[in-house]
């Protein structure tokens, strides 16, 4: 049971990471992205959608007939998308507002429709919702580095806003990193999601080839004994 958890850890932060190496949900990740805050809030607002589906398909699994397994699960994502919608419209209405159109537009994510299909349809309730969790971690980390990295370099701040998220007591939370009389468009500009999205998908790539190596030159060298055939004349 422990290995499953930390196989399910391992795939959803890192190996299989939704937006490194799946490449999903790119078109909320590199939109709102422009700040720190936008990426944290639509990452957990994800991650929600993300347990809550793959739980409800889990516990439907043996119900639902194959043919029309698909629509269902949208359905299923569908409302809980609903549901954080109107979440966060009562809750983080300045935040709802800043996302805008890429709220409802999480149904359409393939990573999370991916997930209720390739594994919450076929494990227990307590995998398939940990799996959720693992996975909306992994995304909303992504968003997170993606924001803070595009917030420090156009705007020079970091947690600007955080009070639309966490409350008014939040708004101490912004720290200046340096003063620009003027945004760094590049940055801020979709153009700039791309660049830093690259440089992250760059980074994992190394820290995969360095942390294969150093694997490698831990392993002992294996040892081939050769067996020696002698023919005997008679």
């Amino acid at each position: 049971m422990h290995n499953e958890y930390r196989e399910l850890s391992w795939q959803g932060l890192w190996k299989n990471n939704a937006a490194l190496v799946q490449l999903l949900g790119l078109c909320p990740l590199l939109a709102v992205t422009s700040t720190t805050i936008n990426g944290l809030g639509l990452g957990l607002a994800t991650t929600l959608v993300l347990i809550g589906s793959n739980t409800t398909v889990s516990l439907v699994r043996n119900l639902v007939p194959n043919e029309i397994r698909i629509p269902i699960f949208v359905m299923v994502i569908a409302g809980f998308v609903t549901i954080t919608q109107l979440l966060m419209n009562a809750f983080t209405y300045d935040l709802y507002l800043a996302l805008g159109i890429f709220i409802p537009l999480i149904v359409t994510n393939c990573a999370i429709i991916g997930r209720a299909e390739a594994y919450a349809s076929k494990n227990p309730v307590h995998y398939a919702a940990f799996d959720g969790l693992m996975m909306g971690l992994g995304f909303t980390s992504v968003l997170v580095l993606l924001g803070a990295l595009r917030e420090v370099l156009g705007y020079g701040t970091l947690l600007a806003g955080a009070d639309r998220l966490f409350g008014d007591w939040a708004s101490v939370l912004t720290v200046s990193v340096y003063h620009a009389d003027s945004a760094f468009l590049l940055a801020i500009l979709p153009p700039g999601a791309f660049l830093g999205m690259g440089l992250l998908i760059a980074l994992k790539n190394a820290l995969d080839n360095r942390i294969e190596k150093m694997f490698a030159q831990q392993q002992p060298e294996k040892t081939v004994t050769r067996a020696r055939v002698t023919t005997e004349s008679n």
